[in-house]
């Protein structure tokens, strides 16, 4: 598994996605240390989301928030304006 500095991957970056297209993983250092891994999209772990999940509870990382539901979304249309519409209100 090659490894990369990160000037090094920003010279040649089509250069090492095309590499992990074919199934190759790239070890991404920075001051001479692994930081990154770059893996192709069809390469992910089955156990990704239990590895997602140990990350978030170490703090490493945060999971994205879930969408309001049917019934948040109807009290928010309840207060007069769709939320889009009260966000760019706030910010003017």
């Amino acid at each position: 598994m090659p490894s990369v500095g990160i000037r090094e991957l920003k010279i040649n970056l089509s250069r090492y996605v095309e590499s992990v297209s074919q199934g190759d993983e790239v070890l991404i250092t920075k001051h001479g240390r692994v930081v990154a891994r770059l893996v192709s999209v069809q390469k992910r772990s089955p156990r990704l989301k239990d590895e997602l999940a140990t990350l978030a509870a170490e703090g490493l990382i945060r999971l994205p928030a879930e969408r309001p539901g049917k019934r948040q979304r109807r009290l928010l249309r309840i207060m007069g304006l769709p939320m889009s519409e009260m966000v760019i209100e706030d910010r003017r």
